[in-house]
């Protein structure tokens, strides 16, 4: 049997970290279970902010002007961390300075899904996109970064930064991202099982595993 799980994220959305996180665990406990289960993981782009200038924006002064003040932005940032505790991400805020475009970053993981790119190493590739920016507080706006990354998780560095640096796939990415929000689509993580069903949110591991269970069961003859 296989499940197709289509994931809309933002790489600089932290919710979207911990949603992936969350997902992971909840694959790990099914296929402990269904071992025969074939998953795939689709990743679809999604740009919290499509007017963030190309060379990005300083960090702390956009939360500041998006939540009212240093005041209310810690406090974003204080639920966020309180919520992913108990799932074992810790965030290190306080490390970044740039808040970076994201367009090329999906265009990586876009290429590695095209390319055919085996599927643990395109999560592999998202998870070192999230903890890059999250927990390290590199910019993965910047192209040399995004090389540097693909290398980690496999790639050919000089290969990736080439490719970084035509413009093959980004008509592609962002017709990807004007997609997804025509269906209606508006916040992130976003959730598509088995195209049956949709869950929205950092859901946790047992209501997303709930939701998966429930997509393979949808259809099947009694």
């Amino acid at each position: 049997m296989t499940l197709d799980i289509d994931l809309v994220s933002d790489f600089v959305c932290p919710w979207c970290f911990l949603g992936k996180v969350r997902l992971d665990r909840a694959l790990a406990d099914l296929k402990a279970s269904r071992p025969d289960l074939d998953v795939r993981v689709n990743w679809l782009p999604f740009f919290l902010n499509p007017d963030t200038p190309p060379a990005g924006e300083p960090y702390r002064a956009f939360l500041e002007a998006k939540f009212g003040g240093p005041i209310k932005a810690e406090a974003v940032l204080d639920t966020v961390r309180a919520a992913a505790a108990d799932d074992g991400v810790q965030y290190a805020f306080e490390r970044i300075q740039t808040r970076p475009n994201t367009l090329d970053a999906h265009r990586l993981i876009y290429r590695a899904q095209s390319h055919g790119q085996k599927p643990a190493r395109v999560q592999a590739l998202a998870h070192a996109l999230f903890a890059a920016h999250f927990q390290e507080g590199r910019d993965i706006g910047d192209k040399d970064t995004l090389a540097d990354i693909a290398a980690a998780c496999g790639d050919r560095r000089e290969l990736v930064r080439a490719w970084l640096d035509t413009r093959d796939d980004i008509d592609k990415v962002r017709r990807m991202a004007e997609g997804v929000r025509r269906q209606g689509v508006e916040g992130v993580p976003f959730f598509i099982l088995n195209r049956k069903m949709a869950v929205s949110g950092a859901q946790s591991a047992a209501v997303l595993g709930a939701a998966i269970l429930q997509s393979l069961e949808t259809g099947k003859p009694s």
